[in-house]
């Protein structure tokens, strides 16, 4: 089965016609984004009547497309009873009307319920997800503080891009540095967003940017120049073998489940560490935002190994009350996702053996920025018994997933199921949370709260996470500091990955920061 993205077949037995796989599926044969026009007025509305999705599905006039919204809504949205019922025959568009239809419901801690309702153009999400690759410099950053005065920090480079070139003998990008200008506009003070959301998250290929930044521990500033190219993600940055004297432990930083490459590097990432023998592993999800949750399993499967995992359930799906057996998109008995021993064919094939590293136990390094299918391993591994300890600071918080639907060119969004583990647990809607955070937001688990540190190296020994990680493989215990630096440190903020969240806002830059802070279910 290949997971490029492909057709999808529509079949009369799916209650939703269009329904692309997320992050694997296209509308139609060709990939084509210009479905059917027909020129009508569209449907009439009467409240409390929905008429099938698949009677309005590719009719592409404004009004006939809201009401396949609404009928789409009504008949897969996790939390359908919680939505208005709102007149399609309305002045605003398809998707500014899909922005009205979800929840206004709260969690414990007074977030909102779903902060994941998005849609973005069909064209735009098949190059990103199918390929990894969007136009930028290969550089995620970090927004510590969002008004003036601004911090904004480079978090991280991809390997071969232009973020991680060098010019005159100086690396352009280096871990921690703060951006002072933007095409000499005032990024700290500066009330010019336009042009530091451009310089930050360029539209395409070829344009040139110019950075004033200071490197870490430097008093002076340098002059970086930057073109912007199409990037692909590398999903495992880094490897390490670290010998301690309780064993060698290994280090991944893996950053996203949701690129089809993910599963070869992922899979050759836990390759190195079985050849090298460790006795633990840290996993780092610092920025990991989710993906392919079939990935996501695998990735348990090879940390906890056959015989925890034998016959067990890594994620079981549940839909709204409308569909307690079958699969409303799928048309399928709902079956629990195993802990995957083989490869899926995203890029490794279906009849290899996965490796396995047979822990009792793993850390995982967690921020905010740790979402979905980077939760779904935390709380698939706590269902079998794998003892889970992470260092960091809160999850985001996202039991939840959907898969991607096209309709007339834009790829919708919206919560279609929760995922709970084999002990039948998923309530984490407020984030897992290390045990000794003093807050009692979210769900407590073995761990130790650290801010993240944007001035050592991932994968150095000197960086606080890790450092913390292996202090606690070797006494069992967090190290005192780590509360007392945790309190001194500043409030949550917002990681920026390159093209994906913008500076202030911007929708266009914000609905790709959710597309990869997602679960993403595959259709099989």
């Amino acid at each position: 089965m290949t997971h490029s993205l492909k057709a999808f077949l529509k079949s009369s037995t799916l209650l939703v016609t269009t329904t692309l796989i997320v992050a694997c599926g296209g509308g139609s044969s060709s990939g084509s984004t210009t479905p059917p026009t027909v020129t009508n007025a569209g449907p009439t509305y009467t409240a409390g009547k929905y008429d099938p999705s698949s009677t309005f599905d590719d009719i592409c006039n404004a009004t006939t497309e809201k009401f396949w919204l609404r009928s789409w809504t009504d008949e897969t949205y996790l939390w359908y009873n919680e939505v208005p019922d709102l007149n399609p025959v309305n002045s605003d568009t398809p998707v500014e009307f899909f922005d009205k239809l979800k929840t206004s419901a709260t969690t414990a801690s007074g977030t909102p319920r779903d902060q994941f309702h998005f849609s973005i153009p069909t064209d735009e999400y098949n190059e990103l997800v199918n390929s990894g690759a969007s136009a930028g410099y290969g550089a995620d950053f970090v927004l510590i503080q969002s008004s003036p005065p601004r911090e904004i920090r480079v978090a991280l480079t991809q390997p071969n891009s232009p973020a991680s070139a060098s010019t005159n003998g100086a690396v352009n990008f280096l871990r921690g540095a703060e951006i002072l200008e933007i095409d000499g506009v005032d990024a700290v003070n500066g009330s010019d967003t336009a042009t530091l959301n451009a310089g930050l998250f360029p539209d395409a290929a070829g344009e040139s940017h110019t950075f004033t930044v200071r490197d870490v521990g430097s008093t002076t500033t340098r002059t970086v120049t930057l073109t912007s190219q199409i990037v692909a993600e590398q999903p495992v940055n880094t490897t390490e073998v670290i010998d301690t004297a309780d064993g060698k432990v290994g280090y991944i930083l893996f950053t996203t489940f949701g690129t089809n490459s993910a599963e070869q590097q992922i899979v050759n990432a836990m390759t190195e560490m079985k050849t090298a023998g460790i006795d633990d592993l840290v996993l780092d999800l610092r920025y990991n935002g989710g993906g392919f949750l079939d990935i996501a399993a695998q990735i348990g499967y090879m940390i906890a190994g056959d015989a925890r995992t034998n016959g067990r359930t890594f994620d079981k799906l549940t839909f709204n009350d409308k569909h307690p057996v079958t699969n409303p998109v799928t048309g399928r008995t709902i079956t629990p996702t195993p802990f995957h021993k083989t490869g899926q064919d995203f890029s490794v094939s279906e009849n290899t053996t996965l490796p396995t590293l047979d822990l009792g136990r793993v850390f995982i390094l967690t921020t905010d920025g740790t979402c979905s299918a980077s939760e779904a391993v935390i709380n698939g591994l706590r269902g079998v018994d794998v003892e889970v300890i992470i260092i960091g600071t809160k999850t985001c918080g996202k039991p939840y997933g959907f898969y991607a639907t096209d309709n007339c060119g834009e790829t919708y969004f919206t919560v279609q199921f929760s995922g709970q583990n084999d002990k039948g647990f998923g309530d984490y809607a407020d984030g897992f949370t290390p045990m000794d955070d003093p807050s009692v937001i979210g769900e407590k688990i073995t761990g130790c709260i650290v801010p993240d540190d944007f001035f050592n190296a991932l994968g150095s020994e000197s960086e606080a996470l890790l450092e913390t990680a292996l202090a606690y493989q070797a006494s069992g215990e967090c190290p005192v500091s780590t509360v007392a630096s945790a309190a001194l440190s500043k409030p949550s903020y917002d990681f920026l990955r390159d093209s994906s969240l913008s500076l202030l806002n911007e929708e266009r830059v914000r609905n790709r920061n959710l597309l990869r802070n997602s679960r993403i279910e595959t259709q099989r």
